[in-house]
């Protein structure tokens, strides 16, 4: 199975000694986010997790629990964009992120790390104009060690319109003329951009609209052919690939004005506080009301040897 890490915070950033005592001990508690009573358990063994998926803005907290890591495949989406402290109070500058994600490609390999240049906000201070030229200096520092940029576009989900009041959305024409120069500027060092839940009007501007956690990426990463379950996916516009996550939501404080996790920032604060990094729950303990359920794990590879009729 797949492991998920990042969909509902920045696990890495913010909870490293967490998670790093969660795999000394070999398995993880989630409460269920819309039945707080219901508590599941994934056991973090190698021989039944295929594969760990990272998102994260801040990857560096992670780097002294690497030793951990080494039974475990890999695959790291990392989020580098070039706004300020209005809009991502707590995010590390990009060059620092740019160093972390270097450092990670080292390790696992471009083909098992992704750069995320999300959301785009385009606005007064942030032109079409600005965007390509940060894209365009991003792509130079991160040339040889990323293969895909995967882009999208702000949404106004609820969340967003109240903790971000002022931000628009982008319009198609926009959308077309960025993604348009962002294909040709990162073609030129060898990356390929993809689209994340966007309409498939962005292939006309040359980006593969394949989608970005799909089966093919981890299939690409785990080096074999997965049998997976069902897609418990969300938006017909997306197609990700999301199960078994252990975060939580309004946990997250990089505080990020446009982000999907968070509800509102007090939450996250109260949150942060009954945090314990030995507790098996990311947020809070087991309470005598809760149920919990052992989740059902096994590897997904194919044992079937397969022909790569691709090449």
């Amino acid at each position: 199975m797949i492991i998920q890490t990042g969909n509902r915070t920045d696990i890495p950033a913010f909870y490293a000694q967490w998670f790093a005592n969660r795999l000394r001990e070999g398995y993880v508690l989630v409460r269920n986010p819309f039945n707080p009573l219901s508590v599941t358990r994934y056991e973090l063994d190698p021989k039944v997790v295929d594969l760990i998926v990272f998102c994260s803005k801040n990857p560096a907290p992670l780097f002294t629990y690497r030793d951990l890591l080494t039974p475990f495949r890999r695959y790291w989406f990392v989020t580098i964009t070039p706004y300020g402290k209005d809009i991502e109070p707590n995010v590390p500058g990009p060059d620092e992120v740019i160093a972390s994600f270097r450092q990670i490609s080292d390790i696992v390999g471009p083909q098992n790390i992704t750069w995320r240049y999300d959301p785009i906000i385009v606005n007064e201070e942030w032109t079409v104009e600005r965007h390509i030229e940060a894209f365009s200096s991003m792509c130079e520092k991160l040339s040889g060690a990323a293969r895909v940029c995967v882009i999208s576009f702000i949404d106004l989900y609820d969340k967003v319109r109240r903790n971000y009041p002022e931000v628009r959305t982008v319009p198609m024409p926009l959308q077309l003329e960025l993604t348009r120069a962002f294909v040709e500027i990162a073609r030129s060092h060898g990356m390929t951009i993809r689209p994340c839940g966007e309409s498939r009007i962005l292939e006309k501007a040359g980006a593969d609209c394949s989608g970005c956690m799909t089966v093919k990426t981890f299939e690409e990463a785990v080096g074999q052919h997965l049998i997976v379950p069902p897609n418990p996916n969300n938006r017909k516009e997306c197609a990700c690939y999301l199960t078994g996550d252990i975060g939580a939501y309004n946990t997250c404080p990089h505080l990020c004005r446009y982000c999907y996790a968070n509800a509102d920032t007090s939450l996250v604060h109260a949150n942060r506080k009954m945090h314990d990094p030995k507790s098996p729950l990311l947020i809070g303990h087991v309470r005598q009301e809760d149920v919990i359920h052992q989740a059902k794990q096994s590897s997904w590879i194919d044992p079937q040897l397969r022909l790569d009729l691709s090449l």
